[in-house]
């Protein structure tokens, strides 16, 4: 019976969870109150021996510790700063000597800062003391509530099922409709029908506008979404979002109203009361489902969060309003059966029906679930939009199928409270998840309000990690439906708050906070820093562009180095804790981390000496091309056939690398040409000192030089070397030398030989003609 009223209420829990704070109870500078602490620790010691309280009482004495312990939380913080100054000048101090003695004014000293650091420890052990007493308590109280709800899991109650429970079922609940039949019969009192005579204008003209608002609030939205829908233009997904609110608001308005107006009248009573108190809430579940079913399976396609095809999607629809109306069925038998004192067996009676036609409702949107799939292109190779949530949407309508299956038999048997700790929670979390998923939609049309781009805007990155912000948010949600306590939440919370502990140093999220904000804007300022150097300072000197990209490189690695320190002391994080842990982390660097440390500081000598910039062109392993990037670990460098190739920075360090252009581009060409036997030799000399004098590219100074090299096998052969102003034009330089060659010695009928060969036969007689 409770797991409903759980369900029901996680939204609310969460609100107040979110409201309180632990460690308002005191005024925080007061300090704790140790004798009054005494006094709630000594009684809740009692309870917990005695076992005997109730778990509302277990959970206020719970919270009224968790008070005192923040307190004491605080407590042990006092005089930090004093207490670190003290240790600091009795460090200064240095050790007492073995012998035990050492000057009477050092002695002095350090005998004064002892006792101040004594006095001011005091309060903090104290404090210590008396957090560790509370935790344990808290810890004590957590344990019998969470043993008191397994055992009321896990208790076997009365069978609906049993003939015998039916006649008392049906008499308490007569009994609990004619006490509510009184209480509406009081129309007869005078004093009521006076008052109600007296506000029946204002009662009238209420629910003219609640029943206005009730009946044709939906009505009204829908015509602002379809108005929305034709209209069109940016943002429009925002816009209809926010206006299908409205098909929640104003009905529950309508709820308000309709509540108070009856409250007016004068003839609600004790039971009357709580009902119309309760009627908002009922009204809300009735509209939200209803909401979330038009959002997640909307009758356009193109608006559903889950694409089903249409037929499907409306049986979806109906469903969900059906469940909508046994849930709170279901919470309307709760309260009713809340009025009186009633036996467990009626409660297992009047529940059961309903449980029942919840899962007979359940297992079909489990099965529609299910067949949700995404079809994907064999063609194509990228994955394909919305896989991931037609994964979970399988596994949701799975579980749906499952518990409907399970709930109903384990009611039937008599495991009441276990069958309702399974039903409604799951039915709560698929709601939060539905929610979570259509905030996310939400998220990304905003995303791409702001931005502008609105079709690529569900597949940007911002909104994924919204989504899996929201996500994260849901988690205390789905944790309450599914039977955890406000108290869980908080504790949890505390414990983050708290942080945890390395060595004689604590850090908190706050110290985590304080970190992120200094090394962000260590890190922003440094990126701003080398952002000017690059832009403005730099390209206005004489250095090159090698040594300007080394200097911003190691203006990055110094400034962030920077940052990570003061946003390490800004926290305060005391690094000599660590040292242990450092010396460990070295010994891994040393065996499974040499190579990258070698490439690392390899990296490093790269951009100190400069054998290498951006833009050279190297050969180094077999690789040629020109240096593109120099990063800490490695260089990418870019082939002539447009291809990156990574080289690690040790490769480059301590191997051979050849460097075509460092330090001016001159390089030589070298052209070999052979012409046939017989070739006047000077001619061709001359030839090919008009065509290498004729290329812009090659100096004249020194001049390009001819060389007779060799008698061939096949030719004479000859040598053409020439120094080029840019080496990087070697291929194009050739080519046209090439050309000037063959088109002057065609003009020349100087002949290129191709190789020959003279073919003897050593016994020609026994070849014979074959024609004979």
């Amino acid at each position: 019976m409770r797991a409903l009223t759980h369900s029901l209420l996680v939204l609310s829990l969460v609100l107040l969870t979110l409201w309180g704070d632990p460690g308002s109870a005191q005024d925080p500078g007061s300090g704790p109150n140790i004798e009054a602490w005494n006094g709630v620790a000594t009684l809740a010691e009692e309870a917990i021996e005695r076992d005997e309280a109730s778990n509302e009482r277990f959970e206020r004495l719970r919270a009224e510790i968790a008070e005192y312990r923040a307190d004491f939380t605080a407590g042990t913080k006092i005089n930090g700063e004093r207490i670190a100054t003290l240790r600091t000048q009795i460090e200064a101090l240095g050790p007492v000597p073995e012998s035990g003695s050492e000057p009477e004014d050092i002695a002095a000293r350090r005998t004064q800062l002892e006792t101040q650091l004594e006095t001011l420890l005091a309060p903090v052990r104290v404090s210590e003391e008396a957090f560790r007493r509370a935790d344990g308590l808290i810890r004590e109280i957590d344990t019998i509530i969470r043993e008191r709800q397994a055992r009321r899991l896990l208790a076997l109650g009365p069978s609906p099922l049993n003939p015998a429970h039916w006649p008392t079922a049906f008499e308490d609940l007569g009994g609990i409709l004619l006490a509510i039949g009184q209480e509406v019969e009081t129309l007869s009192d005078p004093d009521r029908r006076k008052k109600m005579a007296e506000n029946l204008p204002l009662v009238l003209f209420l629910m003219a506008i609640a029943l206005a608002l009730i009946i044709r609030g939906r009505a009204w939205a829908g015509m602002g979404l379809t108005y929305l829908r034709r209209w069109g233009g940016r943002g429009s997904g925002v816009w209809r979002f926010l206006v299908s609110l409205l098909r929640i608001f104003l009905p529950l308005t309508g709820l308000l109203i309709l509540t108070h107006a009856l409250r007016l009248t004068g003839l609600a009573g004790t039971r009357t009361d709580q009902i119309l108190e309760a009627l908002p809430a009922f009204g809300f579940v009735l509209l939200g489902f209803r909401w979330l079913a038009e959002r997640l399976f909307a009758r356009i396609p193109e608006d559903a969060l889950i694409p089903l095809p249409d037929t499907k999607r409306s049986a979806a629809r109906f469903y969900m309003l059906v469940l909508s109306l046994f849930f709170v069925s279901r919470a309307v038998v709760e309260l009713f059966v809340g009025f009186d004192d009633v036996d467990p067996a009626t409660d297992a009676v009047l529940a059961f029906p309903i449980v029942v036609l919840i899962a007979l409702v359940m297992a079909p949107v489990g099965l529609i679930l299910r067949s949700f799939y995404v079809e994907s292109d064999p063609d194509s190779e990228e994955v394909p939009r919305g896989l991931g949530l037609a994964r979970v949407v399988r596994v949701a309508g799975t579980a749906l199928v499952v518990v409907s299956i399970v709930s109903p038999i384990m009611a039937a048997i008599g495991y009441a409270e276990a069958g309702n700790a399974l039903l409604y929670p799951t039915l709560v979390s698929l709601l939060i998840l539905g929610f979570v998923l259509t905030l996310q939609r939400f998220s990304a049309d905003l995303y791409g309000l702001i931005t502008g781009d609105e079709d690529k805007a569900r597949d940007a990155l911002v909104p994924v990690l919204v989504g899996f912000a929201l996500v994260l948010c849901a988690i205390p949600l789905l944790a309450l439906a599914w039977g955890a306590r406000v108290a869980d939440l908080t504790e949890v919370w505390a414990i983050f708050s708290r942080g945890f502990a390395i060595g004689d140093t604590r850090i908190s999220p706050g110290d985590f906070l304080t970190f992120a904000i200094i090394f962000i804007i260590g890190y922003s300022v440094t990126r701003l820093v080398q952002s000017t150097l690059r832009v403005n300072v730099l390209p206005k000197t004489r250095m090159d562009i090698g040594g300007q990209n080394a200097i911003v490189s190691g203006l990055g690695y110094v400034g962030i180095f920077l940052a990570a320190i003061l946003a390490i002391t800004g926290a305060g994080i005391d690094l000599s804790s660590l040292a242990i842990v450092a010396g460990a982390l070295s010994v891994g660097i040393g065996f499974g981390l040499q190579t990258i440390v070698s490439n690392f500081v390899s990296g490093i000598i790269l951009l100190i000496e400069r054998p290498i910039s951006e833009g050279d062109w190297i050969e180094v392993g077999g690789q040629m091309g020109y240096v593109r990037d120099i990063s800490v670990r490695s260089t990418r460098i870019e082939t002539f056939d447009r291809t990156d190739v990574i080289v690690p920075n040790a490769d480059l360090v301590s191997g051979t690398v050849t460097n075509f252009t460092r330090g001016n581009k001159v390089g030589r060409l070298i052209v070999n040409i052979g012409v046939a036997y017989g070739t006047d030799t000077r001619r061709v000399e001359g030839i090919l000192t008009e065509i290498a004098e004729a290329q812009p590219m090659v100096l004249q100074n020194p001049p390009p030089m001819i060389l007779f090299n060799n008698f061939g096998a096949d030719s004479l052969e000859f040598e053409m070397r020439m120094i080029l102003r840019d080496v990087n034009w070697i291929l194009k330089v050739k080519n046209d030398v090439n050309h000037a060659i063959a088109e002057r010695f065609a003009e020349e009928e100087i002949e290129v030989p191709f190789a020959q060969r003279d073919l003897w036969l050593r016994n020609p007689e026994v070849l014979k003609d074959t024609s004979s």
